[in-house]
């Protein structure tokens, strides 16, 4: 089953009410309406694209270890991959998905990496429900999503229903702002410029590992 066939499953059964996932009709309504409204924003045009230079970054692993692009990129391209949090299963799905491409990656020359703006505790979380062999960063304040175009301040009736559903995301991320990143997957070559790009303002839709292997091939020098 592809990923995007996983994540359409799920979400039919969420609308549907069937358990575990008993949720009001109007706690459903207001995320579509958020969603909507970031979409048609236009949010996900502004951010990173293509043939665009990639920033450079440092961040925390799960251990306090700082990570830097310049660093993976020595080595290879680099896949990353920003997510929402470790209480997101749109996310988490994602997140097994890439585990499932991890060896293909690796097999290209390729480094991955996932990026949330969550605490350390909560990515360490994320490694050991997911099984992951990859690390995932800390992003606070969503620092690095913001300079690839992807941070968003959630509005002020979605704050209301994340605090409703005891979805307390300032203790999640050590930060008070309600912010997220849009979900996004780039390719970065050993140049720095973006090989591959794809956001999507809405968090039920994500690419499939797959999508990325011909540009990897092509970053690396790989014949197929």
């Amino acid at each position: 089953m592809t990923l995007q066939a996983r994540l359409d499953a799920f979400k039919a059964d969420f609308r549907a009410g069937k358990a575990p996932y008993t949720v009001p009709r109007e706690v459903i309504d207001t995320m579509d309406r958020a969603t909507a409204e970031l979409i048609a924003s236009g949010a996900a045009a502004r951010a990173l694209k293509a043939g665009e230079q990639a920033p450079a970054f440092t961040l925390n692993d799960p251990d306090g270890q700082p990570v830097a692009s310049a660093d993976l990129l020595a080595k290879g391209p680099l896949v990353v991959s920003f997510y929402r949090g470790v209480w997101c299963p749109y996310c988490n799905m994602e997140l097994q998905a890439l585990q499932a491409a991890l060896p293909e990656f690796e097999t290209l020359g390729a480094s991955l990496v996932a990026i949330s703006p969550q605490t350390a505790v909560n990515s360490r979380k994320s490694i050991r429900q997911n099984g992951l062999d990859f690390p995932i960063l800390s992003d606070p304040r969503n620092e690095v999503a913001a300079a690839f175009g992807l941070r968003f301040e959630m509005p002020d009736y979605l704050v209301d229903l994340y605090k409703a559903l005891k979805n307390d995301l300032p203790t999640f991320n050590g930060d008070p702002s309600w912010t997220l990143p849009m979900p996004a997957r780039f390719v970065i070559g050993q140049d720095g410029t973006i090989r591959y790009a794809e956001v999507n303002p809405d968090y039920t839709r994500r690419p499939e590992p797959e999508d990325m292997f011909p540009v990897l091939r092509g970053a690396a020098n790989v014949v197929a």
